[in-house]
């Protein structure tokens, strides 16, 4: 129970994806600007990331590795276009379901929710898994904390973004340079979890 915990506790805070890694850099920036549409966005990642981790690792394990059970042979080397194929079809459900169900957080998401597709953060919690060849719940419960700590990122930022839109910020600084030093300070604060990971 302890490995799952300190698990959960690097993916969140100390290696987090988007202030630890850099991954995923784009919808951070892109769909951070108010907290209602940050929040529908880390609920859509959560929910692609840890379908994308659980049927890749699946996929991994019986599939494309030598001596799985459903392999052909070592395959290995279809990791990243199998989990990008897989991450696709989630994402298109994902879609297809807001747009049924939550109009309004589906025109507020606009071209981010596709970019959850190509978002480097959900392909990197499954090849990070693949690489440390987690069995199937393991990935899946990397894969779900990295996509609460990408959510937990993406949520703060919103809200310091929020409140900059009140603040008095220079002519010079408003916008991109503000959003930009306000990643990097919260970046740092992270950086302040490095010894929680073990």
């Amino acid at each position: 129970m302890g490995e799952y915990f300190a698990l959960i506790v690097g993916a969140i805070l100390v290696n987090n994806f988007v202030l630890g890694r850099f991954l995923g850099i784009c919808p951070f920036l892109g769909v951070s600007k108010r907290l209602d549409t940050a929040l529908g966005m880390a609920g859509a990642v959560v929910f692609v990331m840890t379908l994308a981790s659980a049927v890749t690792a699946t996929v991994n394990q019986y599939v494309l590795l030598p001596g799985a059970p459903f392999s052909v042979g070592d395959l290995a080397y279809l990791q990243t276009i199998v989990f990008i194929v897989v991450i696709a079809a989630l994402v298109q459900i994902v879609e297809v379901i807001l747009q049924r169900f939550a109009p309004p957080l589906y025109r507020a998401l606009g071209i981010y929710l596709p970019l959850i597709t190509t978002n480097c953060a959900v392909l990197g919690a499954a090849l990070l898994s693949a690489k440390e060849s987690h069995g199937i719940l393991k990935a899946t419960v990397f894969g779900t904390a990295s996509a609460v700590g990408f959510g937990l990122a993406l949520v703060l930022f919103a809200s310091l973004r929020e409140k900059l839109e009140l603040a008095q910020v220079p002519e010079c600084m408003r916008g991109t340079s503000i959003a930009l030093i306000t990643a990097g300070l919260l970046a740092m604060v992270f950086m302040g979890f490095a010894g929680l990971g073990g």
